[in-house]
Order: structure tokens, then C-alpha cells, then sequence
């Protein structure tokens, strides 16, 4: 690979069109601000920089980003880009990936609203994010050690799996199809409304109007913390290892628990067994 190193670039299109380049604690920021610096590129590795313009990383293939940071001035950094590596990055840029797929996190900490849009393929390790509408519309995640917090997450997402995680998220996984959560914490307020073919297991789930309007949805092996009007007109298997605060016209499937403060069942066709007292499940 050819070498640029300790360079600065402010020009527009400053590398455009590049091939098997190693970029090395390179700046891109300065008063022609310029964009695009990377755009239409292959086989990239760019290690050690800071990015300060935006959409430097546009229609490539082959990317690696390790030890970087973007800052909020470098707006929507990764777009329309397949076969992309981010490591050890520090990341603040407002929708910084968007339509890419064969993305690999690593150790990256992100701080980026509307992160992650009509993604495909997303492996995320040992990584942190604050963001909202986090990988909205996106497919295929796999998220294992990843702590998240931030409104609107996962809408719209399929064919996912995330394990050991913590999510502290308002209106997290609406829509999502074909999702299976394991050994993670769920924090927030309306839980997985209208999912279909979604499984939590060994999972503790907290807030508000949780898991209604559900289709194909089970819980295996979960805890429920200050979770009342839960389940509303969702089709359900559920066995939670803890109390319910309370449960609102579950539609069909069962539900056993420790206990549930308050069972309201207000449409006599609906047909979902909801057991109690029933001790470690």
C-alpha cells in the first residue's frame, strides 16, 4: 500500500478516488473545507487521523478506521460503503453510517444521532453509543458487550441477535422482526411495541408499558421491574422470574409469573393463561 503520513488536507475531494492507500495520522480540516475527502475509494486504511470535514468516507469498499476520531463537524462520515472496519474510534459525527453493509465495530465509542439507517450486516463488540433512532430500518446486527442509551432504537430492524448488553432506550425495537435478546438489561419506556418474532431470554426488562401489540413474542427466564400495563394485545409466551406490576388484555399465550399486582382483562375472547405463585420458573 502507498503511505500518506502526517499530512493535513482541507481541499475538496483531497484523496478522491484512491486505491490501497495507507492514510497515517493524517488531519483533514482547515479553511477551504472542503469535503469528500475519501470519496469513490478502495482498499483504505486510515489509522491514527482526525477527521474535522465532512463525508470523507463516500461509495468506498474496503475501508479500515482504527484509532480515529470524528468530530461533529464531520457530518455523515460513512455512506453507501460495504466491507468497512471500525476500531478503537472515537466517533461524534450526526449520522455517521448510513446504507453500508460488512461493518465490524470494535472497541469504538459513538456519540451520534440517526446512527446506523438501512444497514445490512453489523458485527459490534465491546463498544459504546449514545444516540437516537439508533440502526433504524437496519438487518442482520450482531451486538455482543454493547452498552447503548438514547430515544427510538432498533425500529424497524430484522434478523438480529444481541447478547450481554445494556440498553437504556425510550421506544426500543418498534417493529422489529425476527430479534432474539439474551443476558441483557432493558431500560426505558414502551418496550418492543408491535414486534414480531421476538425472544428475550435471561433478560431484565424495566419501564413502562412494556411489549404490546406483540406478535410471536417470548420471554424466556426474564425479571420485570416497574413494568405495569404489560403485555396489551400481544400474542405471547412468556415466563418471568419476578413480579409483574401489572398486566393489561394480553390477547393470547400465556404468561407465568411470581406474582402480578394487578390483572386487567376487559375482552372475555381473548385467550391468554396468566399463571402465578408459581415459585422459580
Amino acid at each position: 500500500m502507498k503511505t500518506i503520513k502526517n499530512q493535513s488536507f482541507d481541499n475538496e475531494r483531497a484523496l478522491y478516488e484512491s486505491k490501497d492507500l495507507l492514510v497515517l495520522n493524517c488531519r483533514f480540516e482547515g479553511e477551504a473545507d472542503g469535503e469528500s475527502a475519501l470519496k469513490e475509494s478502495k482498499n483504505i486504511e486510515a489509522k491514527d487521523c482526525y477527521f474535522n470535514l465532512r463525508y470523507p468516507f463516500w461509495h468506498d469498499e474496503g475501508v479500515k478506521i482504527t484509532e480515529c476520531e470524528m468530530t461533529s463537524l464531520c457530518r455523515a462520515p460513512i455512506w453507501y460503503t460495504k466491507d468497512i472496519e471500525i476500531e478503537s474510534c472515537k466517533v461524534d459525527s450526526v449520522k455517521a453510517l448510513r446504507e453500508c453493509e460488512n461493518i465490524s465495530i470494535k472497541g469504538t465509542v459513538v456519540n451520534s444521532s440517526e446512527f446506523g439507517w438501512d444497514c445490512k450486516n453489523i458485527k459490534a463488540t465491546n463498544s459504546s453509543f449514545s444516540c437516537e433512532y439508533f440502526m433504524a430500518r437496519s438487518k442482520n446486527l450482531s451486538f455482543d458487550n454493547i452498552k447503548m442509551s438514547g430515544k427510538y432504537s432498533f425500529q424497524y430492524i430484522e434478523d438480529s441477535v444481541f447478547d450481554n448488553c445494556n440498553f437504556d432506550t425510550k421506544d426500543a425495537f418498534w417493529h422489529a422482526k425476527n430479534v432474539t435478546v439474551k443476558n441483557s438489561i432493558i431500560k426505558g419506556e414502551y418496550l418492543g411495541w408491535y414486534c414480531e418474532n421476538v425472544t428475550l431470554e435471561n433478560c431484565t426488562i424495566i419501564g413502562t408499558q412494556p411489549l404490546c401489540y406483540c406478535k410471536g413474542l417470548k420471554l424466556i427466564n426474564c425479571k420485570m421491574v416497574d413494568c405495569d400495563l404489560s403485555f396489551e394485545r400481544s400474542e405471547v409466551e412468556a415466563t418471568v422470574n419476578s413480579s409483574i406490576d401489572s398486566i393489561k388484555n394480553p390477547k393470547r399465550g400465556f404468561i407465568k409469573a411470581l406474582s402480578v399486582g394487578e390483572i386487567i382483562q376487559d375482552y372475555p375472547e381473548f385467550d391468554c393463561k396468566i399463571d402465578t405463585g408459581c415459585g422459580v420458573l
